[in-house]
């Protein structure tokens, strides 16, 4: 572990600069930007007030590179700001995460109005680069080829006062033809058992009762430090943390998925009763071209000892239609796949070439309307099964954790919105004493859509929590700091453990 001696010393800033962190791609990159939110605020920045839209002082980009037109979409938006950048002296801009780790001096090439290019392994550089860049005045482009620091050494201002992301590991060791994410994350890191449970101890203490480990394949965990079975052993001490309510943990691997996990999974109380297992093909051939180290048997074995231990739990996936190759009888595997394990939700995505993967150079790439009609094909057979599976939650009794934000019509309809144990949203009646974000809700399911549930009757009980407290204090201190000063109400609930955005480099 690194000691606060390596990190970066804190630049002194005007205590009114301001800063907008814009973020793309998968939960790694949303957990990063709480790390760089945390830095900057370290250092003396200030957080811009929501819809500032490139007017704070500080624009940064954590960037993804999975998708075909990532760049495109890139400089799309630094062309956007480089008038704003002209207008106004001494804003910068900086562009970090997995497409400044690929394309580095390139960008500062097409953009010159940038000042600050760093890597996924020095995040932790950010505030120092950008008071280099500004006393020199001119770009600073710094890539670190290999982990500085482990993301969690580093200041963190989280989105969420309820709950939190917990990095376990970074890096990927496996070799998938269609991702990118090994060579700009590099091979996998794990973060010390005891050093990770300090952390989920020390956020529990602060009001936190969720934590989702998080990794580019979590139950790879172990792999490098040389235990087999780590990762099960973790998900077993948590359970002896008290004040953690609930446990959640993204993204698994199939060929990394055994039994002690799943024993571990039934066994620890406060670890959910949700599984997202990426299958991304259900055709032999296709996984083997994607160097997927499972076949369809071995997948299907999983979910069905999944299903014998834990009942109950809500299995999701993500799916890639249009690989290429595939031909009708490997995406009908796939609609197999989907009929039999019956997915509670599917994140299904059309191939895209990722540029500096294998998939991206092979032949036979498949033409975009076959691959649209595919892809509605399956989007339609597993809404019917996500509703199906959904109408079989009415009639139950659901603990809720409140969040905050997930429902949209929420206010329109007089309801709150919370998670049900194995992460279902459930939109429930506004009881007439005061719930907060945090708190716990007992509620009947009255109503199943398929992607969510309705719990229109009463609400049956409401339980107080220390994590309700944590968001009551964070309100009130952001109603206490001046405008342009606070550092901001959490936009978001219980952190998603899916994909942020459609691609997302975490999906394995």
């Amino acid at each position: 572990m690194t000691s606060s001696s390596d990190r970066s010393p804190a630049v002194d800033v005007v205590s009114t600069r301001t800063y907008e962190i814009r973020t793309y791609g998968c939960q790694m990159n949303v957990h990063d930007s709480e790390r760089l939110a945390g830095l900057l605020e370290d250092a003396g920045y200030v957080r811009a007030p929501q819809g500032s839209d490139g007017d704070a002082d500080v624009v940064v980009f954590n960037t993804c590179a999975v998708r075909e037109n990532a760049d495109n979409k890139l400089y799309g938006n630094l062309g956007h700001l480089a008038p704003k950048k002209a207008s106004r002296p001494g804003m910068q801009i900086a562009v970090g995460g997995c497409l400044a780790q690929k394309d580095r001096d390139t960008i500062v090439a097409r953009a010159p109005w940038v000042d600050v290019v760093f890597g996924t392994h020095n995040i932790g550089k950010l505030p120092v680069l950008l008071e280099r860049a500004r006393v020199q005045e001119e770009a600073q482009v710094e890539i670190a080829e290999s982990l500085e620091a482990f993301p969690s050494t580093l200041p963190t201002r989280r989105e969420s006062a309820y709950a939190a992301w917990v990095s376990i590991s970074v890096g990927c060791n496996n070799t998938c033809t269609f991702c990118i994410v090994p060579a700009l994350r590099g091979k996998e890191k794990d973060r010390r058992p005891g050093d990770i449970l300090a952390e989920i101890e020390a956020l529990v203490a602060e009001g936190v009762s969720e934590i989702t480990l998080l990794g580019q394949n979590v139950n790879a965990y172990g792999s490098d430090i040389g235990d087999r079975e780590a990762f099960s052993k973790l998900l077993r001490a948590c359970g002896t943390i008290d004040g953690l309510e609930r446990v959640r943990f993204t993204s698994p691997h199939p060929r990394d998925f055994t039994d002690d996990v799943i024993a571990a999974m039934a066994e620890t109380p406060n670890v959910m009763p949700q599984l997202h297992m990426p299958l991304q093909s259900g055709s032999d051939p296709i996984l083997k071209a994607m160097r997927r180290s499972y076949r369809q048997e071995r997948f299907l074995g999983i979910i069905e000892k999944v299903r014998a231990a834990i009942p109950h739990a809500a299995i999701s996936t993500d799916i890639i239609v249009g690989f290429p190759g595939e031909t009708e009888e490997d995406f009908r595997q796939t609609l197999h796949v989907v009929r039999e394990a019956r997915f509670a939700q599917a994140f299904t995505f059309q191939y895209s070439k990722r540029p500096g993967t294998p998939a991206a150079e092979m032949d036979g790439q498949i033409p975009k309307a076959v691959v649209q009609e595919r892809y509605e094909r399956l989007v339609a057979l597993q809404e019917e099964i996500s509703w199906e599976e959904n109408k079989k939650q009415v009639g139950r009794t659901l603990e809720l954790m409140v969040a905050e934000g997930e429902g949209r019509k929420d206010d329109t309809t007089h309801r709150l919105s919370g998670r049900a144990p194995d992460n279902r949203l459930v939109h429930f009646t506004k009881p007439d004493q005061e719930v907060r974000p945090g708190d716990v809700v007992t509620v009947e399911i009255t109503y199943a859509a398929p992607h969510h549930l309705l719990a229109e009757g009463p609400v049956l009980d409401v339980r107080r929590t220390r994590a309700g407290d944590a968001w009551e204090k964070r309100t009130a201190e952001k109603a206490a700091k001046p405008a342009g000063v606070l550092l901001g109400l959490p936009k978001v609930g219980v952190p998603e453990p899916l994909p942020a955005v459609a691609g997302g480099c975490a999906v394995d």
